[in-house]
């Protein structure tokens, strides 16, 4: 039996094209419940919010960074390094920002117990790691290029390879969540979430490059991404500040 799978619109509503995707996006099925039925609250700040967490060399430690010595073996996969730079609205690093990544591994599957797809747990990896940039707003991370797997978010559905970054700014009130993709992913056309960043050239932004310059011969890929902390070149958000 086939099943008919055609892809998403990239762009809903032209008019309403932006580098956020909208809380509520039909095609993903999972926000018709979790989106806002009524107007949001605009809580105002205080000075907790605005000048904590502090996150320093004491708190992350350097091998956090390296997904691949985290357990006692090598996990399965192939081997990349990730690399780029976090910037500000102005084009300028941003140093000491806290960056955490979390992902699948190589046979698609998080190590997580609501993680149910029918496909192997690797052992020797966990799937989550952290840094802080440096003075010049550069993250690096070693890990393993994870796998894609089914959603059951419509028939046939399956998410295009990715890594979830978080990056916290200055403050809690400035964290970014979002996800980076790799290049020429067939799924592309066919993935809700992908799609639901309606302008065309926000998308081009959450997928990385490779990068040459970055690969460690015989060991291991380089892809290099670049993140945009607000501005006309934000980085998309996964929760957007102004829909």
């Amino acid at each position: 039996m086939s099943v008919d799978v055609r892809p998403f619109p990239a762009v809903v509503d032209a008019d309403r094209a932006g580098p956020d995707p909208p809380y509520d996006h039909f095609e993903y099925v999972g926000t018709r419940l979790r989106a806002p039925k009524e107007p949001l609250v605009i809580i105002p700040t205080t000075l907790t919010e605005l000048t904590g967490p502090a996150f320093g060399e004491s708190t992350v430690d350097p091998r956090d960074a390296d997904l691949t010595r985290q357990h006692a073996g090598d996990p399965l996969g192939e081997r990349m390094v990730l690399s780029g730079r976090v910037l500000g609205s102005d084009g300028k690093p941003l140093r000491g920002q806290l960056v955490e990544i979390w992902q699948a591994n190589a046979a698609g599957r998080y190590a997580h117990e609501v993680d149910d797809h029918d496909a192997p747990l690797d052992p020797n990896f966990s799937g989550a790691g952290r840094c802080l940039t440096d003075d010049e707003g550069r993250y690096r991370f070693v890990t393993i290029k994870p796998g894609a797997y089914p959603w059951k978010n419509h028939a046939n559905a399956w998410r295009p390879n990715h890594i979830h970054f978080s990056v916290f700014g200055r403050a809690l009130t400035e964290r970014l969540v979002t996800q980076m993709y790799f290049p020429g992913d067939p799924l592309f056309p066919y993935d809700p979430i992908f799609n639901s960043v309606r302008d065309p050239k926000a998308r081009e932004r959450m997928i990385s490059t490779f990068d040459l310059g970055l690969t460690e011969p015989e060991w291991a890929l380089g892809f290099r991404w670049d993140i945009v902390v607000g501005g006309k070149d934000a980085t998309p958000l996964e929760e957007p500040h102004d829909d």
